[in-house]
């Protein structure tokens, strides 16, 4: 089973794999069906370690939008026709830099831990 640290790390690969072709922009987004498909498999995936981090983690460290990625995920896996690309671009583009930063920090401080 992965430590919290290790799926925080996942987290932020998830995020750099994303936004290696999310600098491509909207457009590649919108006309190239293997860009679109590879930012949702991977918003998928780090909603997905958000998830196994578990409710306990999530109090511990408010502040971070758990909810928010556990329902995209549910939205991903449950719902994948209800999937809106606006949704998706605006994550992209609005939610990940942020959160990203958020990670990152959080990253440090289960290090400091260890």
């Amino acid at each position: 089973m992965k430590r919290p640290r290790e799926r925080i790390l996942d987290m932020l690969d998830a995020i750099e794999s994303i936004q290696r072709y999310g600098n491509r922009g909207r457009d590649a987004f919108d006309t190239d069906e293997l860009v679109r498909t590879w930012m949702v498999h991977h918003i998928q995936i780090l909603c997905e370690a958000a998830a196994a981090l578990g409710r306990d983690f999530h109090d511990a460290h408010p502040g971070v939008p758990w909810a928010e990625m556990v329902a995209m995920r549910n939205v991903l896996v449950h719902d994948y026709g209800g999937v809106d690309p606006d949704e998706v671009w605006k994550t992209v583009e609005r939610d990940l830099p942020p959160l990203k930063q958020q990670l990152l920090r959080l990253s440090v401080e289960l290090d400091a831990t260890r």
